[in-house]
């Protein structure tokens, strides 16, 4: 994220706050709710470097443990910082943020993408593998890298800027190598998505220049302006990508964070009522062009900024994002972190929760994804409670692209219910047929109804539980009270969150 700024310090909790506030109408049903981990500089994960693979997978397990009583259910994970690896099946060395060395492999071997994979989806979260394609390093230190790293083996392929190594994105050989790296995780890995934040060419640094007209002048003869050629550039790399991974999996999502102002509109008239950087001229970044294209499966704009704030009001920003989506999914990024800044607009503790229910009341933006991880773990201004015991206090059902499949599972059959010891509540159900699309059930969706009470699947406070185990054909339900009378239904998910309807319904009187 362009925000990197750790935070130190908690405000004083405001759950009781909340929980004293009159009650909203009932969350959506259907809402991505996200959250950045990165691990560059280890942000979020690990908390240091060189920690013991035990360490390791209990931090993560922590983490994600409480993103899922906050309600989240999509995690992204920063699994490439710096032309690096979080995961074993890779040809580009282990990142140092792992194991504090570049090259040196968890100890006991383990995979920690495999295992953030296996943990996310058994807590019903998808999980989006966030690269970061054209960082190569953080420093200009050696020492830092391998011999054996692509910024030594291939020292043509970058320039540096700003303190850092880059992948100079006109080089056609760069971006294959690019495509290759990510497309090795997308057949190697059972993820959700594939994630880009804002970094495409670098944030202006004042009195440089990027040294890359020697590459315009060997590349970029169908361009007069340098400009449209560097766009030019990142645009087929998302292209090309994105051709790459929906040929390879159908079901997998692609989506990009970009820099909250595409342009402005004193600019451009087509731009936002803001006055702030351009993704568009300084990053080179035309997020408005791949969303309208087709190329990718959500925009996810990183608006960290408050209602009203001069330069960029998140209001314009949502509004203006909602109306250049195309019919894909907007998914807002929320700049957890800034909630302890004394700024204008930051004071207001509220401001964060204010901007979910105005992005919710926009019936084309589908969610939000935080950063960071830690903010919310650490109850910044209370803005887990925030989430947890009011705005995200019910499940919710990653929203379907049915752009990619609109073809929903078959009901689960024969669903029986029988009380067992300890006043629990036994389903069983068999597997649903297959559809028309070939696919049986990805996962299943468990829902209870108190005696008295609409059977409405619509309804997100009737949610038990949200499975991604195709494979489970029972669930226990320990939560029953005595004398109470439930009805049980189950439905079926595929891999897109298309929904099947209701099993057969069962009633069951705990005695």
């Amino acid at each position: 994220m362009r925000l990197l700024f750790l935070l130190t310090g908690l405000l004083t909790c405001f759950s009781n706050h909340i929980l004293s506030q009159p009650q909203p109408s009932e969350p959506p049903k259907h809402e991505f709710r996200g959250v950045w981990i990165a691990t560059v500089a280890n942000i979020d994960w690990p908390s240091k470097p060189g920690l013991t693979t035990e360490a390791q997978k209990e931090e993560l397990i922590r983490i994600l443990d409480t993103h899922q009583r906050t309600g989240i259910n999509a995690i992204m994970f920063q699994v490439r910082p710096a032309a690096d690896a979080f995961y074993s099946k890779s040809e580009e060395p282990w990142s140092r943020y792992l194991s504090g060395k570049q090259g040196g492999a968890p100890d006991p071997f383990y995979d920690p993408l495999e295992f953030a994979l296996t943990e996310a989806h058994k807590r019903g979260m998808e999980l989006h593998a966030w690269f970061n394609p054209y960082r190569a390093t953080m420093d200009m230190n050696p020492q830092n890298t391998r011999e054996d790293h692509i910024t030594k083996t291939h020292p043509g392929w970058f320039f540096s800027y700003g303190g850092k190594k880059l992948f100079n994105p006109g080089i056609p050989e760069v971006r294959s190598y690019i495509v290759r790296i990510i497309m090795n995780v997308v057949r190697n890995y059972d993820i959700d998505g594939v994630h880009f934040d804002d970094y495409f060419y670098p944030y202006p640094e004042s009195r440089q220049l990027l040294p890359d007209t020697d590459t315009y002048r060997l590349y970029g003869a169908d361009f007069d302006d340098i400009d449209d050629w560097r766009r030019h550039n990142v645009d087929t790399l998302i292209h090309q990508l994105s051709d790459s991974i929906h040929a390879a999996k159908h079901y997998l999502k692609f989506g990009i964070s970009p820099f909250g102002i595409w342009r402005n509109s004193k600019r451009d008239p087509e731009g936002s009522e803001t006055n702030g950087l351009e993704a568009y001229s300084a990053l080179y970044a035309d997020a408005r062009k791949w969303i309208k294209e087709g190329w990718i499966d959500y925009i996810n704009p990183q608006i960290y900024f408050p209602f009203g704030y001069a330069a960029a009001p998140y209001e314009k920003l949502v509004d203006w994002w909602s109306n250049n989506t195309y019919n894909k999914h907007l998914y807002i990024g929320q700049g957890v972190y800034r909630v302890t800044e004394n700024r204008e607009g930051w004071r207001d503790k509220s401001q964060i929760p204010r901007q979910i229910r105005y992005l919710r009341n926009n019936p084309r933006v589908q969610g939000s994804v935080f950063f960071s991880s830690k903010s919310l773990t650490s109850n910044l201004a209370g803005i887990r409670d925030s989430l947890q015991y009011d705005l995200y206090r019910y499940k919710a059902l990653q929203p379907p692209m049915l752009w990619l499949d609109n073809t929903p599972p078959l009901e689960p059959m024969e669903l029986t219910a029988k009380t067992i010891a300890n006043n629990k509540v036994l389903l069983n159900w068999k597997t649903p047929l297959r559809s028309r699309d070939g696919e049986t059930a990805y996962g299943y969706v468990i829902y209870r109804f108190n005696e008295g009470e609409e059977v409405n699947i619509e309804n997100s406070r009737n949610i038990l539980t949200i499975s991604f185990d195709g494979k489970q054909t029972s669930y226990t339900d320990d939560g029953v009270r005595k004398n109470v009378r439930y009805t049980y239904a189950v439905t079926a998910l595929d891999r897109l969150k298309n929904e099947s309807g209701p099993s057969n319904l069962v009633v069951v009187k705990i005695n």
